[in-house]
């Protein structure tokens, strides 16, 4: 089933259709195009996803002094037992030679003195290993390397397009996606792409949560498409809360300005309005401890003292360096009043990324056959119970090209376009379309009780006030009172998202990386296993497993 909308106007076809446009989705379609059509599909600009607000770099074993084996030995501490170690080695591995080949592409990092590149230390790293941009701009030029050689290369291009729905032929398999069109003088147009192959990149789901540093398009659609096409969602519960985000106040809303880890990394640190260095002690890295200790560490004194926040004290890192490293970070808080020359930085925890997703194997493959998934949408195992600092964007990158090497083959073969007969498997009552003046009250949920701090009667509290939206959107549904839109169907993908992770950090009784749970607040390693949720006939269903990877026929390993 699929959410309501209007009978396609017209239909279309392409080889490969790719849903996103960071750097897991231009990495696809640049890759991918020689071997046959794509049609590369955003909801906003090709620019406007969350790659360009990746401030901190990427991290790869580059210098001379690191390896691959220390770069798996911090990510899989960071992940708390919970990274598939396959996965992971992938990762490390093939790091390097993907940096080198997004240089090729046009990406200029930062240099040092001796014209190398200049590598900075995050949370959770033991080595410089991160790779920066611009000071703090790594996602900004990234993006414009890729974006400049996508010119010319004949991949099609849907911008201001939402993708609605999966659609397959009668064996299950993808066979296309359902896009409304909501620009370019389009809008208000339903489109049909029938196409052998769908990847999605559509990145997080950062919006479900009051305050993120996600932007405003990161609604977690991949993966409310990906529950109403029948695909296995695994780790939801896992959601990173950064901790240093700029405190705005109190009852800010939206998108957060980022304060970079690799601030710490350059020497800066946690204070609280005592001015005492309260994570020494807390963790042998201190302040460059994992995010999730970090953010745990600012809740717990918060709540100690009382306080709404607490502050990063980099004064001591002096002018020269704020504007060489931090330009970006220096501009936002002088913007919001703030000057880190002079005074500490105000900074609370808000929702950052998704370590779970949309289940893959090491090519990215799906549980539905034809539907590929990379970048922060998908769970392919490497960030475990808490993603270890600047790996997101080595992720998209590497699972990209192995992306490419998988359909390399098939799209070589001829082979004639299955018909598209379904649109998923769902329920009616799951994605009844939520009225979009619910959104706000989604992120009210979502923050209070499925947030840092979660317990079991918050989180019960939470399941019960999402079905009674549902309720409510399914008895408007008959009355037509919400209007099928861009809006609204934002809000349903927000409502399906939030209604996972709900389950998920419900069920889970125990605390591990970034699930905190208040009521049992110690690790417990009869949970050392994942979560996987599908959508059936009969609501959402969940599954016990003990490593996130499919094999290549979509069954466990």
């Amino acid at each position: 089933m699929s959410l309501a909308a209007p009978a396609p106007v017209r239909t279309a076809e392409t080889g490969v259709i790719v849903i996103g446009s960071g750097i897991a989705g231009l990495s696809v379609a640049l890759r991918l195009r020689p071997y046959g059509r794509v049609l590369l599909v955003t909801k906003a600009f090709l620019d406007e996803g969350s790659t360009r607000w990746a401030q901190g770099g990427i991290a790869a074993a580059l210098a001379p002094d690191d390896s691959p084996a220390e770069h798996l030995a911090d990510t899989l501490t960071a992940g708390v037992g919970l990274c598939d170690e396959e996965a992971v080695r992938v990762l490390v591995d093939e790091g390097p030679g993907a940096v080198q080949r997004l240089i090729a592409h046009g990406t200029e990092f930062d240099r040092d003195e001796d014209g190398g590149i200049a590598l900075t230390r995050e949370g959770g790293h033991h080595r410089r290993r991160i790779a920066h941009a611009g000071g703090d701009a790594t996602g900004t030029e990234i993006s414009r390397a890729l974006l400049d050689a996508l010119k010319d290369t004949g991949v099609d291009v849907y911008e201001h397009a939402l993708a609605l729905d999966l659609l397959k032929d009668g064996t299950g398999r993808a066979a296309g996606v359902r896009l409304h069109m909501i620009g370019d003088g389009r809008a208000g147009e339903v489109v049909e792409v029938r196409a052998r192959a769908v990847v999605l990149a559509t990145g997080g789901l950062g919006q479900v949560y009051s305050a993120t540093t996600n932007p405003e398009v990161s609604t977690g659609d991949g993966v409310a498409l990906a529950l109403r096409a029948g695909a296995d969602v695994t780790d939801l519960e896992f959601v990173q809360f950064h901790p240093t985000v700029l405190w705005l106040g109190e009852g800010a809303r939206g998108q957060q300005p980022l304060i970079s880890e690799a601030v710490r990394g350059e020497g800066a640190h946690l204070i609280d309005h005592a001015g005492e260095r309260f994570m020494l002690g807390r963790h042998e890295l201190a302040d460059l401890a994992p995010r999730d200790v970090v953010a745990k560490g600012i809740m717990t004194r918060m709540r100690e003292t009382g306080a709404s926040h607490m502050l990063l004290d980099g004064r001591h890192l002096g002018a020269r360096v704020w504007e060489r490293r931090f330009p970006t970070i220096l501009a936002a808080c002088r913007h919001h009043g703030i000057d880190p020359v002079n005074e500490p930085i105000p900074v609370v925890p808000a929702a950052h990324y998704a370590s779970g997703g949309v289940r893959t194997d090491l090519h990215g493959r799906t549980s539905v056959p034809g539907l590929y998934a990379c970048g922060e949408v998908a769970c392919t195992g490497v960030h475990g119970a808490n993603r270890l600092a600047s790996n997101s964007l080595l992720e998209g990158l590497v699972f990209a090209e192995r992306i490419v090497e998988a359909l390399r083959s098939d799209l070589e073969t001829p082979s004639s376009l299955g018909t598209p007969s379904s649109t998923g498997t769902a329920p009616a009552d799951v994605h009844a379309l939520i009225d979009p003046a619910e959104r706000g009250n989604i992120q009210r949920i979502m923050t209070t009780y499925a947030g840092v701090l979660r317990n079991a009667e918050g989180l019960a509290a939470a399941e019960r006030e999402l079905r009674a939206l549902a309720e409510h959107g399914a008895d408007a549904e008959q009355g037509t009172d919400v209007e099928p839109g861009v809006p609204a169907w934002e809000a349903t993908n927000l409502h399906t998202v939030a209604t996972a992770i709900v389950a998920a950090a419900l069920r889970r009784e125990e605390t591990r990386g970034s699930h905190w749970r208040e009521d049992f607040p110690d690790r417990d390693d009869t949970w050392a296993r994942h979560q996987t949720i599908r959508m059936t006939t009969t609501g959402l269903t969940t599954t016990d497993l003990t490593t996130t990877s499919l094999t290549t026929t979509g069954e466990p390993r």
